[in-house]
């Protein structure tokens, strides 16, 4: 490891960091986990971000890069790019500083984090079809009109505000062992990183750092193999807060030094996840926000011991809520989807709902169809939403179908 002085973000400036912040961004509560600390053998903590002003940590490294700004740049006013949560942050910092914003989402957004953006007072601009060409159109406005372009993690002062979350820690959490949270672009893996290794090294003590990344969207592993950045050709994930297809210079250097790991999880890790949170921790959270807390659900961290996991945003579109909720009760075996033949004669779906009925399914839909390519003169096609009580049960419900000469397929 290199001297923590070199590196291009140093304690001194995670600290200068947090001192501007004092009055501008809540101290976030942190909340204990019996329950996942149940599922992974230890002592578990939440640090609630998305409690935060704007309802992410984004708005700490935003202020910080934008205080720092002269009178003239001040004057040229702000850009940045973002799907949500850096938008949203920057949006309050311009706001509280009296700075003009100007913010490029891409299109297709979540319909609640641009309204949300615009309600603070930026002027937003939706292009590109992601945020690396949101991030390329932002940049190219800011060489044209001289704006200061706000990057959502590659600059050393929005690195520095992102690692105030790390001394909230310490100071919350003093006998931590393990501090977990998603990661993008690296903005506050790396702030945290540089704040917490810091402070160990004075104590004389080792706090693992791990990052997670959605695995359809986990450009840090191959680039911390290859010592060098890799972009990936695809990012595919319901994390739209880390779907970052490119890792941040400066992040980068600092996360290869310090980070002692990153790991990845499922779609369907962080759907179950997302549904943990609602029914036992009673916290809603994003998907970028609730990938520590798959991680731990999942088994990828080894002897995690006293952990903090960073929920680092609640800024979640209900409609994207009520698809996650359906595939993570699916996931769990608390949800089934299934499809079967049957001849067009009266008593068939009575004989299927008598079936379900028996074995304490409960039906929540039913889709009857006589039309298709697939279905033949005299056949009719069901499609039967179930709920479940897991995966045993879902087994159950299948097994009493096909004792009875059906033959369903499982569609979720």
């Amino acid at each position: 490891m290199n001297a923590l002085s070199e590196l291009p973000v140093t304690l001194h400036d995670v600290e200068a960091a947090a001192e501007l912040l004092v009055g501008i961004t809540a101290v976030t509560p942190i909340e204990s986990s019996r329950a996942l600390g149940a599922i992974c053998g230890g002592e578990v903590f939440f640090k609630c971000e998305n409690l935060q002003r704007a309802g992410s940590f984004k708005v700490r490294g935003a202020y910080v890069r934008m205080a720092k700004l002269t009178a003239e740049e001040r004057a040229r006013g702000v850009v940045a790019a973002s799907a949500g949560n850096h938008a949203q942050g920057v949006a309050v910092a311009a706001k509280s500083l009296g700075i003009k914003a100007r913010i490029y989402m891409p299109l297709g957004v979540a319909l609640p984090k641009l309204a949300a953006t615009r309600s603070h007072g930026a002027e937003v601009v939706l292009h590109g079809h992601n945020v690396d060409e949101s991030l390329a159109e932002a940049q190219r406005f800011a060489d044209e009109s001289g704006a200061v372009f706000v990057h959502p993690f590659d600059n050393v002062d929005v690195v520095a505000g992102q690692g105030t979350v790390g001394l909230e820690i310490l100071d919350q959490i003093p006998n931590v062992d393990t501090v977990l949270m998603g990661v993008g672009g690296g903005g506050l893996l790396a702030g945290v990183a540089v704040a917490i290794k810091t402070r160990a090294k004075e104590l004389g003590r080792e706090i693992r750092i791990i990052g997670v990344q959605a695995e359809n969207a986990a450009a840090y592993p191959p680039s911390l193999a290859a010592d060098a950045l890799v972009p990936l050709k695809k990012v595919s994930t319901m994390a739209d807060g880390i779907a970052v297809g490119r890792p941040g210079q400066l992040p980068f250097s600092i996360i290869r030094e310090l980070v002692d790991d990153v790991v990845t999880v499922s779609e369907d890790a962080l759907a179950r996840a997302l549904v943990f949170m609602l029914e036992r921790a009673k916290l809603v959270v994003e998907p970028a926000g609730a990938v520590g807390v798959a991680a731990l659900m999942e088994g990828k961290i080894e002897n995690p011991g006293t952990t903090a996991v960073i929920l680092s945003g609640g800024n979640i579109d209900p409609m994207l809520m009520l698809k996650v909720i359906q595939r993570g009760l699916a996931a769990a075996g608390r949800f089934m989807t299934v499809r079967m033949m049957l001849d067009d004669r009266p008593g068939s779906l009575a004989t299927i709902s008598r079936i379900i009925a028996e074995n304490d399914a409960n039906v929540t839909g039913v889709d009857h169809t006589r039309v298709g390519g697939s279905i033949s003169m005299g056949d009719v096609s069901i499609t039967v939403n179930l709920e479940t009580k897991g995966h045993e049960h879902c087994e159950l419900v299948l097994t009493a179908l096909r004792a009875e000469g059906f033959q369903p397929i499982v569609v979720h």
